[in-house]
C-alpha cells in the first residue's frame, strides 16, 4: 500500500516555524496543521503566538481556535482529528503540513500512537500523595520531569493535582506501550527541524516575549480572567498566562513577571529538544542563521516527486 505524503515543520518555541509553514505552503499548495498544544484555545492569541489573521487568511490553517480556554481537549481527540482532516486535505490534492513544537501531538500522528483512555488510578494517585506529603511536592516535580519533560514545562510544580495527574498519564503510557514504535507508520513524513545556537534561540525568544507585551498580553489575560476563565484552569497555567495572573493579582511586578516568561520559555525549549533531538535521523536539521529556505523547499518537493 502507497502510504499518504505529509511534511512536517518542528523545533522549539521562536524557531519561526509558523511563519516558514505559510511561505511554503504558498509554494507548494499545502495546507497547515497546527501541532500546538496551546494554540487550540480560542480567546488567547497573544500569549500562544498563533499566526495572524492575514496568514490564516492567505494559507488554510487547522486545529486553531477550536476549544474555549475553560474545555479540554486530549492527545487521542488531537490525533483524531488530525488524520480526519490529513485524509481531507489529501482528497482534494493538497499537501498536508504539520507545524509545531509539542512533540506528542507530532509524534503521536507520525508514529502512529495507540492511545488508550486513562481513567483515574485511585491507588496510584494516593501512593504520589503520600509522596508529596513526606518529600515535599518538589520531588513529585523532579519525576515529572524526568518522566515527561514537556509535560512538566506546561504545570506550575505548585499545583500537585496536575503534577499528580501528569504522572498517572505517563505511567499508563508507559505501561500500555502507546508509541508503539514498532507499528508501520501510517504515512510517509519527511521531518523538517528548525534549530539554531541556544544563544541566538534564547535572544530571539527574549524579543518574542518583549513583543507579547507590546501587543497587549496584559490585556489579554485581563480580559480572560473577566470572562471567567480562572486562573486554576490549565489552559491559563501556561507560560505566559500564569506570569500575567500573578502581575494583576499584585503578586509580580511586570518587570518580574516577564522575566519570569522568558526565564520559563528559556526552560520549556530545552524539554523540547528531549522530543526532537538534534542527533535523530528521521529529522532533516536546518540551522534558521543560514538561508534555508530554499534548500528545504527543494527538499520538500524532492520528496513529493519520490514514489
Amino acid at each position: 500500500m502507497i502510504m499518504k505524503k505529509i511534511i512536517a515543520i518542528v523545533g522549539p518555541t521562536g524557531i519561526g516555524k509558523s511563519n516558514l509553514a505559510v511561505r511554503i505552503s504558498q509554494k507548494i499548495n499545502a495546507e497547515v496543521i497546527s501541532a500546538d498544544s496551546r494554540q487550540v484555545y480560542r480567546y488567547m492569541d497573544i500569549g500562544t503566538a498563533k499566526p495572524s489573521q492575514e496568514e490564516r487568511d492567505g494559507v488554510p490553517h487547522h486545529i486553531i481556535d477550536i476549544i474555549n480556554p475553560n474545555e479540554s481537549f486530549s492527545l487521542a481527540e488531537y490525533q483524531q482529528q488530525c488524520q480526519s482532516i490529513i485524509e481531507d486535505i489529501y482528497s482534494r490534492n493538497k499537501v498536508a503540513l504539520l507545524v509545531g513544537g509539542s512533540g506528542q501531538y507530532v509524534w503521536a500522528v507520525i508514529e502512529g500512537w495507540r492511545i488508550p483512555k486513562v481513567i483515574p488510578d485511585i491507588e496510584y494517585r494516593q501512593m504520589l500523595e503520600n509522596k508529596a506529603a513526606e518529600m515535599g511536592k518538589e520531588e513529585l516535580y523532579r519525576e515529572l520531569l524526568l518522566t515527561d519533560p514537556e509535560a512538566a514545562a506546561r504545570i506550575d510544580e505548585s499545583n500537585v493535582r496536575r503534577v499528580i495527574r501528569a504522572l498517572e498519564i505517563a505511567k499508563t503510557a508507559k505501561d500500555k506501550k502507546i508509541r508503539q514504535k514498532d507499528k508501520q507508520p501510517i504515512y510517509d513524513a519527511l521531518i523538517i527541524g528548525l534549530t539554531t545556537s541556544r544563544e541566538e534561540l534564547y535572544r530571539r525568544i527574549d524579543e518574542r516575549v518583549d513583543s507579547m507585551i507590546n501587543k497587549g498580553l496584559v490585556s489579554e489575560t485581563r480580559w480572560l480572567i473577566s470572562n471567567g476563565y480562572n486562573s486554576d484552569l490549565p489552559s491559563m497555567s501556561g507560560i505566559g498566562y500564569k506570569q500575567m495572573v500573578m502581575c494583576l493579582k499584585g503578586e509580580l511586578s511586570l518587570d518580574s513577571a516577564i522575566q519570569q516568561i522568558k526565564y520559563e520559555t528559556h526552560r520549556y525549549v530545552r524539554s523540547q529538544y528531549n522530543w526532537f533531538k538534534l542527533k535523530d535521523d528521521r529529522i532533516k536539521w536546518f540551522d534558521v542563521q543560514q538561508d534555508v529556505e530554499p534548500d528545504i523547499i527543494r527538499d520538500i518537493k524532492d520528496f513529493l516527486l519520490q514514489q
